[in-house]
């Protein structure tokens, strides 16, 4: 899967993006932070929320980081799963191709599959 394999050259060029665009990063992490917060929805939820979002977007680094946080905030394999149907159903053919990337990180991450 590319995006776990360049996950280091990710880590590095958005440690670049910080140093060249602090104010940018800065104000992004914020809004990250404010959004998956506990609210009328839990994180768990949005961390659910992002994994469609992530495989109807087809954004493989996207897919790794939320399954990941997904699965940290307490998400078990059939909502994970149950988010990427739903991203399936929004995203069609294309979401059904990324769908297989969010398969194997959650399969990576908890020793199934």
């Amino acid at each position: 899967m590319e995006a776990q394999k360049n996950g280091e050259g990710l880590s590095t060029y958005l440690e670049k993006l910080a140093q060249e665009l602090p104010e940018v990063m800065k104000n992004f992490h914020q809004l990250h932070e404010a959004v998956v917060s506990d609210a009328a929805l839990s994180a768990k939820q949005k961390e659910l929320i992002a994994v469609g979002i992530a495989v109807a977007i087809r954004c493989s680094y996207c897919i790794a980081n939320h399954v990941a946080k997904a699965l940290q905030m307490g998400a078990s394999r059939k909502e994970i799963l149950e988010a990427i149907s739903v991203a399936i159903m929004m995203g069609g053919g294309p979401a059904v191709a990324y769908a297989t990337e969010a398969m194997k990180v959650l399969d990576t991450l908890t020793a199934e599959g």
